[in-house]
């Protein structure tokens, strides 16, 4: 099949080699024929499983729109180059597979700095039965920025293994480290009966992150380091996820709770790769009638242990399992408290 693919894209480089050879006069000709083999193709049923091939023929007919729309030849031509370009080399910036000369069909990938999403996905693996606020969509836009297929991907907190489920999905590999035995126990049972696991590992081990021996783990796995962590802790105690004394949830004041995070976001530093990164969700809670910048704080925890902040992302939630049914209730509180509800987290990214 390969070889297929590779004849099909040298074929398509041949003809599109053809036209800027040609004179002005037959140019807009020439041009036609193009669209019309590329109509043809796309149609032919014997380029099933050529995804790379229809691909390059869906950004060259797109490309085609720009060349029949300019006013010169000059620019006519400047288009089909950078087309012949787009299919023939890949230019990636060496920390994820986009190829930056086909960057217009990345229209997936979010590069603002504020995310709304309407509702959590459901799609793909998700059922999101688990308590915490982490959307699919989240691991999902980090992995395409900040990964490559086959890179290994940690997720310290990991719940009802959203992050694996994306992973897998993007063909990355992932390990979940979850504290909640009752919460492992189900999400491993609903992974491997749903999502294939074949190809690329994924794995949720029952424990604590602060206290697990991650030389052991990646022993064992045959890496000498991770590509990425994709951190979503509990935001203090807004949450309880376990009655287990170790549970972040569980720790007695935020300042233990920073500590612990400090400490965590240590480990993560000497276990990710140079220039590797990691992924904070994390959102801001109230402490005693204040807004208590928890976000902010465990963001300087990171900025301790060595990491450099690449930017930070903020992202909607209109609903939450926690505060389902108790809109209302919860305006009424502000009204009287004299705060603002929220309706928001931040994704800090950081480098090592």
């Amino acid at each position: 099949m390969e070889k297929k693919i590779i004849r099909k894209n040298s074929n398509l480089i041949d003809l599109i080699n053809s036209i800027l050879d040609s004179d002005d006069e037959h140019f807009n000709q020439k041009i036609a024929f193009l669209k019309n083999y590329i109509q043809s193709d796309l149609q032919n049923e014997s380029n099933n499983g050529y995804s790379e091939y229809n691909n390059h023929l869906e950004h060259l007919r797109n490309i085609i729109d720009k060349i029949e729309s300019s006013k010169t030849y000059e620019r006519k031509r400047y288009y089909l180059r950078s087309a012949r370009k787009s299919i023939s080399e890949v230019k990636t910036n060496g920390v994820n597979d986009i190829n930056l000369n086909r960057w217009q069909d990345y229209n997936e990938i979010i590069t603002d700095s504020l995310w709304i999403f309407p509702k959590r996905e459901r799609g793909g693996g998700h059922l999101g039965w688990y308590w915490g606020n982490f959307i699919p969509q989240i691991p999902r836009q980090i992995m395409l920025r900040y990964s490559r297929q086959g890179d290994w991907v940690l997720d310290p907190f990991a719940g009802s293994g959203t992050t694996l489920i994306e992973a897998m999905r993007l063909k990355r590999n992932a390990v979940g480290i979850e504290i909640n035995n009752e919460v492992v126990k189900r999400s491993i049972d609903y992974i491997a009966k749903n999502i294939n696991t074949l190809e690329f590992h994924s794995e949720i081990i029952n424990g604590n992150s602060l206290n697990m021996d991650y030389k052991s783990i990646m022993e064992r796995l045959g890496i000498k380091e991770f590509d990425l962590a994709i951190v979503h802790p509990p935001y203090h105690d807004i949450i309880k996820f376990s009655d287990n004394e170790e549970d972040l949830s569980n720790v007695p004041t935020t300042g233990e709770f920073l500590f612990k995070m400090e400490r965590l976001s240590s480990i993560l530093f000497s276990i990710l790769k140079k220039n590797g990164y990691a992924a904070l969700v994390i959102g801001d809670k109230y402490e005693r009638g204040e807004l208590f910048p928890l976000g902010f704080k465990t963001m300087e925890a990171f900025l301790k242990s060595g990491f450099r902040l690449k930017s930070i992302v903020v992202k909607n939630f209109d609903f939450t399992r926690s505060k389902k049914g108790q809109d209302n209730l919860w305006r009424y509180r502000a009204l009287v408290g004299g705060y603002y509800v929220f309706k928001h987290e931040y994704i800090m990214v950081f480098e090592k």
